[in-house]
């Protein structure tokens, strides 16, 4: 297939009408009319993960983080971002983001997320933007259903962070994979006994299990924002094996969270 024949299947999956505003998904690198063979799917854009897709031999990198999302005035080779880039294109490499509109798509990054918890009766938890999911388990205590969460995702150097009773019981869950700490105001006025997500900052987190104490309100956990998305990349690359012939789809292994050990106290 041409890049220009696949990125029409992507716009079909994920329409980039839907990304929110300030959100730059799409082609970052790479000629339309290029021939593509081989695909590889990572969270993120770094140096091991262009290795590794030139390695295998893959035309295009489909990657959920956009790499040009902010402004950048120059792309020199000693600039992070004008390494990267060099190095794409001197290896025909193409790059293209679904970010924000692989969020709220129909099967993708937060429906995933909760595919993986084994979420029943599931319904969006932002119901204007489509982020989110509010689903439903058996009862169980919060220590195991954080227990039975850790091994429903990738493995990562700072494990889970659970505010909340170990020992109470919880049923309704909801979450918003990636950084969500936007949505923890809707959260805690919305009738679910855990809120999952990423990158909780101390104040905003801190407020929210303060308000959580006073009026009964959810438990919190915060899980890996690379973990909690690369859940996406296996339904995603089913998705394109189903809606295209002659292009092999891989996914990366490779971890991308950034963090290597942790320290317990």
């Amino acid at each position: 297939m041409t890049l220009s024949e696949l990125i029409q299947v992507f716009e079909r999956l994920w329409p980039k009408s839907s990304a929110e505003e300030w959100d730059r998904p799409g082609l970052m690198v790479g000629n339309p009319s290029q021939a593509v063979s081989k695909v590889m799917l990572s969270v993120d854009v770094t140096s091991d993960v262009l290795e590794e897709a030139i390695e295998q031999g893959c035309n295009l990198l489909l990657v959920h983080h956009p790499l040009l999302l902010r402004g950048v005035f120059e792309l020199s080779e000693i600039s992070l971002k004008g390494n990267l880039v060099s190095k794409a294109i001197r290896s025909n490499l193409a790059i293209y983001s679904a970010h924000t509109n692989a969020d709220v798509a129909e099967g993708g990054v937060s429906q995933s997320l909760a595919r993986a918890i084994g979420l029943n009766h599931q319904v969006r938890f932002d119901q204007e933007g489509g982020h989110g999911i509010v689903g439903t388990i058996e009862p169980i205590r919060l220590v195991d259903f954080a227990r039975n969460l850790s091994k429903s995702i990738p493995a990562t150097a700072a494990g889970l962070k659970i505010a909340g009773d170990p020992e109470k019981l919880v049923s309704k869950i909801g979450l918003v994979a990636g950084a969500g700490d936007s949505f923890l105001s809707k959260a805690i006025n919305t009738d679910i006994d855990v809120f999952i997500t990423s990158d909780l900052r101390h104040h905003p987190a801190q407020d929210f299990i303060e308000q959580a104490k006073l009026i009964g309100g959810p438990a919190l956990i915060d899980i890996s924002h690379w973990a909690a998305e690369w859940v996406w990349l296996d339904q995603a690359a089913n998705q394109l094996r189903s809606e295209t012939s002659g292009v092999e789809f891989l996914v990366s292994d490779l971890r991308t969270d950034p963090w290597d050990f942790a320290v317990m106290q």
